[in-house]
């Protein structure tokens, strides 16, 4: 820009060039530098409505609209800066402003047809869009109309209620119902009391309150939180799960998690600590309100659950807990110690009790010192003293049940209880009692006490002979098998060795055999059934157990089912029993010199049982597809986040994992639901599960038809899970597996590959293209081959200073058949699509001719066909010193016989290739047209 840096109008004359040549960043800097210098009003409009044009081609429509907006209040007449504006106003949004712009050019110059086309589309878009504002107004009218009408029919309400609940989903609909008095039609709807139009109208609202503080707020007012307590306590799962996610919607919007922006006045205003505190007050006050549905006590619960305690116990504050703890410690500890078989008790589900006893570990965990924790302690001791009463029996109950919900939730806080004076005496008690419920709370008591073998040894001394006596000695199922599961968890505390055998009733099989039993008679209740599982989960830790279970495919089909039925705190023992199973737990090493040394000193040697043996592994995982596991895992996937803990969602993982070992089976997973039932357990969880359930999604997404294995949208979600197991510290078969997965996701659509490179899979891609090991750096390869036709991955070999291209041509010399092909196939496609690349090629490497010669000369027809191919390439590269080299080189020799041999079905490919090739270079003018064979 030398000596006329300081001359506007040469600078002008300078940016125009640019500009013709397509160089708009350069002529953007030359007008920028112009408007700096000028000091003539003229000039100065004219580079103005210029830069306006760049503005336009770079698509920054705000600057190009100021910019031409500046040369017309030089000249209001400039036609060409009033056009400009108008184009960038359209795609700004602003249809009325650009509207009046084009006007103004029309007036101008009447005959111009761009601008009388312009006017008229723009007065179109413009009707069109006054036409939906207006009809959105009616049509939500009209929905309701529809709803309220008591002679329409139930499809047409049907599908009113349906599109009023989308159109609350976005931002523009829920606004239009707000503004049409909705708020007081959906509660009139709610008033009806028909469950469909309930369900329609707290759909309505939870859209209307996501993602926008202020109108949620507005809502929580003229709803009324009591009203929606008083919605979400109804008899009916369905209504419950709704207002839950009602109530979870608003406290996303009002915690802030949210996307609206707001000025200074509106977020004084917008104060939401109030109602949080409300809603949290109102939720703690359901928990024991005996007119709340068990259902309904479920969700509140949940909702607890989920929002009370810490996300991350990095953040400093803990006050949702504590406050908790002071307003409704008591009133959780009072669904864990009703007694449905007694009279009086509060409604709940199968579920409730369980779901309290998560919540009450989540919140013990939440505090931060042992001051809290002691206040935690002492509102429980007092609890449960305050209920013994050596008068009433019922009272006892609730108060060992109490200890049971503690015993399942902080252990340590339960366990601490059992110790304490006069509880243990009542145990004993209570199992001597002669009513059925006394005995059943007193063995579940037992039961959920012996769980961690260290702080179990009076409940062994004592709890050993209680449990015999009762087993022995009851006519009663429902006793025997929960006595029985005591006994088989008290065995296995001690690990494997400590085994059963000490009890009485023979061997482990008999005990199991037993289980079996109960679990297959449909005349015992499904709670007591229930048990059996439970005893099966302690006794598979047994090798001959579980070869004779898996043979049973009733008592697996029976167990199946209960994993699917509503009832969820299953799904802990379903969990354990099929990794015990699968033998998909971690493996001890057994290390030879401690063998040794355990014989030298007459110990007992730990030994793998030949029944844990590879071939029994697999035998049983036939079994178990054949009985139909994975659709009760995709079941029990499903359930509850609350009930559904991170411990069992690991144990579901290393099932899938071990399930799909065998390609073979991966097919019969796939069909049972499997595919998208592995990503949520990819998604969250331990990092162990995570680990393994992404592992397990690998080896499916490998070898099955993505559209099949992950319908619809599920497929992009699978990405995310293989690229983290390309991570280095995964292990080499975990990263192999990876990216054969991600190899037939990329070859399946373009959508695919750009969420590959989005979840930043290629920098891990291209350095397995340098591992030494065959296998994983023929996947990786193989995996580039199909990312190829993505822009952003051409780009990435465009750059300078990378060796990724000089790679690919390296690969392509490599003796591995299938690394070749893989090589050769991306480079083929790359120097297609980018002609440039076909010179870089020839500077990565001095080898680059001689590899290309061995790619055309391969025995391999497929090999041959790509070499060929990319010779084609090079010649159409526009580059005539490349195409001389070429053709001087040996490959006109090879072409010539490739291409004048016979039509060949097995090598047409490559013959054909060839031909194009001698066609294009006498094209160029590189040889002379030769005499086709006759």
């Amino acid at each position: 820009l030398g000596w006329w840096m300081g001359d506007p109008v040469q600078l002008k004359d300078e940016g125009n060039k640019y500009f013709q040549a397509g160089d708009i960043d350069k002529a953007i800097e030359c007008y920028s530098e112009a408007i700096k210098v000028s000091k003539d009003k003229k000039v100065l409009a004219v580079l103005h409505r210029n830069r306006s044009a760049c503005y336009l081609k770079k698509e920054n429509y705000a600057c190009a609209a100021s910019d031409a907006s500046k040369a017309i209040d030089v000249d209001a007449a400039d036609i060409k800066a009033l056009y400009r504006r108008c184009q960038a106003l359209e795609k700004l949004g602003k249809l009325d402003m650009a509207f009046k712009d084009v006007q103004r050019c029309a007036t101008l110059e009447p005959k111009n047809k761009t601008f009388l086309e312009t006017l008229r589309r723009l007065g179109a878009e413009i009707q069109a869009k006054l036409k939906t504002t207006f009809s959105t107004d009616s049509r939500v009218q009209n929905m309701f109309d529809i709803l309220f009408n008591e002679d329409m029919d139930k499809e047409k309400k049907e599908k009113a209620a349906n599109n009023l609940i989308v159109l609350s989903r976005e931002d523009a609909g829920a606004e239009r119902i707000f503004q049409n008095n909705g708020v007081a039609l959906l509660l009139n709807m709610i008033e009806t009391g028909k469950p469909e139009m309930i369900l329609a109208a707290v759909r309505t609202l939870s859209g209307m309150c996501t993602g926008h503080k202020a109108r949620a707020m507005a809502i929580v007012h003229m709803v009324g939180v009591d009203k929606m307590c008083s919605i979400m306590a109804i008899d009916n799962e369905e209504i419950a799960m709704a207002t839950c996610n009602l109530f979870q919607c608003i406290n996303d919007s009002l915690t802030g998690e949210d996307t609206m922006e707001y000025g200074k006045e509106e977020a004084l205003v917008l104060d939401a600590s109030k109602d949080l505190k409300t809603i949290l007050l109102s939720l703690l006050e359901m928990v024991a309100n005996n007119k709340v549905s068990g259902h309904g006590r479920d969700q509140a619960l949940n909702l607890l659950t989920k929002n009370v305690p810490r996300k991350d116990l990095k953040e400093k504050d803990n006050s949702r807990t504590l406050f908790t703890v002071d307003h409704g410690l008591k009133k959780i500890l009072k669904v864990c110690g009703q007694v449905p078989e007694l009279p009086d008790q509060l409604s709940l589900t199968e579920n409730t009790q369980l779901i309290a006893s998560v919540l009450l570990n989540k919140l013990y965990d939440d505090l931060k010192c042992d001051p809290e924790r002691n206040n935690f302690r002492d509102i429980c001791d007092e609890y449960v003293k305050s209920k013994i009463d050596p008068n009433n029996m019922d009272k006892n109950l609730h108060a060992i049940n109490t200890i049971s919900g503690l015993l399942q939730g902080p252990f340590e806080v339960g366990n601490a209880l059992v110790g304490t004076q006069g509880i243990m005496e009542m145990m004993v008690a209570l199992c001597g009692s002669e009513r059925e419920v006394d005995q059943m709370v007193a063995v579940e008591a037992l039961i959920h006490a012996s769980t961690k073998m260290s702080r179990a040894t009076f409940i062994i001394t004592n709890g050993v002979s209680l449990l015999k006596d009762l087993y022995k000695k009851t006519k009663n199922e429902k006793i025997k098998i929960r006595a029985l599961v005591g006994l088989c968890k008290l065995g296995s505390a001690g690990g494997d060795d400590y085994s059963l055998r000490q009890f009485a009733e023979g061997s482990t099989e008999k005990l199991a055999k037993q289980c079996r039993k109960w679990l297959c008679n449909p005349q015992i209740d499904t709670k007591t059934r229930k048990w059996a599982i439970e005893g099966l989960a302690y006794l598979t830790n047994d090798a001959d157990v579980k070869d004779d279970f898996v043979e049973d495919e009733l008592a697996l089909k029976a167990m199946f089912e209960l994993a699917k039925s509503k009832d969820k705190t299953i799904l802990y023992a379903v969990a354990c029993t099929l990794v015990n199973c699968t033998n998909s737990y971690d493996k001890k090493e057994i290390l030879p010199e401690l063998v040794q040394l355990a014989k030298f000193s007459k110990q007992h040697v730990p030994e793998q049982h030949p029944k844990d043996k590879k071939d029994f592994v697999e035998k049983r995982v036939k079994r178990l597809l054949k009985a139909g596991v994975t659709s009760a895992l995709a079941v029990m996937v499903k359930a509850d986040s609350s009930i559904l803990t991170d411990q069992t969602k690991e144990m579901l993982a290393r099932v899938f994992l071990a399930l799909s070992e065998s390609p073979k089976d991966r097919g019969t997973i796939v069909a049972q639901g499997g595919g998208k039932a592995l990503i949520p357990l990819a998604m969250e969880g331990t990092d162990a599960g995570k680990v393994k359930a992404s592992h397990a999604l690998a080896k499916i997404a490998a070898i099955s038809n993505p559209e099949i294995a992950f319908p619809g949208e599920r497929v992009y979600e699978v990405v995310r899970p293989l690229v983290s197991l390309l991570h280095t510290d995964r292990e080499g078969l975990q990263n192999y597996e990876a990216l054969r997965g991600l190899t037939n996701l990329a070859a399946y659509s373009e959508k695919l590959r750009m969420k590959l490179v989005k979840e930043k899979a290629l920098p891990e891609i291209e350095n397995y293209m340098f591992e030494e090991h065959e296998q994983i750096r023929q996947a990786a390869t193989e995996c580039m081959c199909n990312l190829v036709t993505c822009k952003e991955v051409q780009e990435r070999y465009l750059e300078d200073s990378n060796d990724k291209l000089k790679l690919l041509v390296l690969l392509c010399g490599e003796d591995d058949e299938s690394l070749q092909i893989a090589a050769a196939g991306a480079l083929a496609m790359l120097t297609a699509a980018q002609k440039k690349l076909c010179t870089k090629l020839t500077r990565v490497t001095a080898q680059w001719l001689e590899i290309l010669q061995r790619l055309c000369l391969h025995t391999n027809p497929q090999i041959q066909h790509r070499g060929l191919v990319i010779i084609y390439n090079m010649l159409n590269s526009d580059d005539s010193d490349l195409a001389k080299k070429l053709i001087e080189s040996e490959l006109l020799e090879i072409l010539s016989v490739i291409g004048k041999a016979e039509d060949n079905p097995k090598r047409q490919e490559a013959i054909d290739a060839a031909r194009t090739c001698l066609v294009r270079a006498m094209d160029l003018g590189l040889i002379k047209p030769f005499t086709s064979p006759s």
